[in-house]
This record gives C-alpha cells, structure tokens and sequence, in this order.
C-alpha cells in the first residue's frame, strides 16, 4: 500500500470522488466529516498524511491545522489543505499555518495523487544520531549499539538500519516499498519480499529480551513499530 490518508472533508461528493481516486493509487483511505469526528482516528492510528478542507463545519480547517501543528503529537503530520478559496494572501495563510501544501477546487485525481507523492517524499523524517528508548529498547546510532537493560543485542548492519528507522518513526504504517526506499535507498533495486527476510531477522534478535512484539504487522498495508498492543 502507498500510505494512509485522512480525508477531513463535509462535501460527501468531495469524499467519496477523493477516496476512489486514492483508493486506485494504492492509498488505504480514512474520512471524516469534521475536525471534531476526526481527532478520535488521529488518535488510535497516526496517518500518513491528512488532507483537510478549509471550510468546515465548528472547528475550521485554518484553525484545526494550527491546533495540529502546536501538538507535540501531531506537530510533524504532513497536511495538504483543500480550499475552494484562489486569493493569493489564503493560500500563504494556508502555508503560513503549517500546511504542507494546498490544492484549489476544482481538482482533478491526479493532481491531487501528484500533489499527495510529493508531499510525503519530502516530508518524512530522517533519522538523528541521538539515542532512542522505547519500552526498555535503547538504540544509540553513535557507538551502533542496540541494548535492553544490561543485555546487547546482537544485529546486522541492515536490522539495526531497520530498527533505527521504525523507532524514529513509531506508530507509523510503512508499507514494505516505503520501508525499502527509506532504509535501502532509492537507488538499490531489492525485490520487497527482501523486507520481510529482514524483518524475521529482526524479529529473532530482538526476542532475546521479548522485544520483537515492538514489530507489528498490519495485515495487507505493511509493518508498524510500537509499544502499543
């Protein structure tokens, strides 16, 4: 799958014309009619990328992408704001608020699809050097060490790539093309089946200390890193 998308969007012909298009383009699709329905989805499972209409009912669009962006939570989702408005001073406001960019209605798909790929090329997080600890899992990119509590864990040079990544990017669905190009490079040609080879090698060294349930699985989109059941 190429990612999750929120659609925040009242119009349901809006809705419904954007969730095919994504649909088709490989994206899994979730919808909301308001800021407010929508907050319980950000919730429970972080989306890729959220695309949100500037006009909407109680909480604005404007006004939703900035609470978005001052949340320490949700400060790095990246956001395409829909508008029907083509004054230039809307559409810095727009960007001024945080939105990662905007699309004018009328739109068509593949504007739109075009508009969402750059978008999340540009968007996603590169790993730091700084230490990560996650449930009791500590990862420090300097000495290339992985250890939970007193024990080390053993691991090639691609898990702990592979680590490295799903632990700057927790919570978060990758699908197994994405996984490649983040931790491959887009310029190394790997058939995907290898993601899965290296994830069961990952697995294996992580179930030295019970780790490995931090490696999820999400059943027909890819996997997922987190301390959440």
């Amino acid at each position: 799958m190429a990612g999750t998308v929120l659609l925040i969007e009242d119009e349901a012909a809006i809705r419904e014309m954007v969730g095919l298009a994504l649909g088709r383009a490989g994206y899994t699709v979730r919808q909301a009619e308001s800021a407010e329905q929508a907050d319980p989805s950000i919730k429970e499972q972080m989306p890729d990328l959220l695309l949100l209409d500037w006009m909407l009912p109680g909480l604005s669009g404007a006004d939703y992408a900035r609470r978005l962006k001052r949340d320490p939570t949700t400060k790095d989702l990246p956001i395409i704001m829909l508008t029907a408005k083509g004054e230039e001073h809307d559409k810095i406001r727009g960007l001024e608020l945080g939105a990662d960019d905007y699309v004018t209605k009328p739109f068509s798909p593949r504007e739109l699809i075009a508009r969402i790929k750059a978008v999340l090329r540009r968007t996603v997080p590169t790993a730091s050097d700084d230490r990560i600890e996650v449930d009791g899992l500590a990862l420090d990119p300097v000495s290339h060490r992985v250890a939970a509590g007193d024990t080390t864990l053993e691991m090639g040079p691609t898990e702990f790539r592979l680590l490295h990544f799903f632990m700057t990017h927790p919570e978060r669905v990758f699908s197994r093309g994405q996984l490649l190009d983040n931790v491959w490079g887009t310029n190394v040609y790997v058939e995907e089946r290898t993601v899965d080879v290296h994830i069961r090698r990952l697995r294996k060294s992580l179930s030295q200390t019970q780790h490995e349930r931090l490696i999820q699985t999400v059943r027909g989109a890819g996997y997922r890193f987190s301390a959440k059941p």
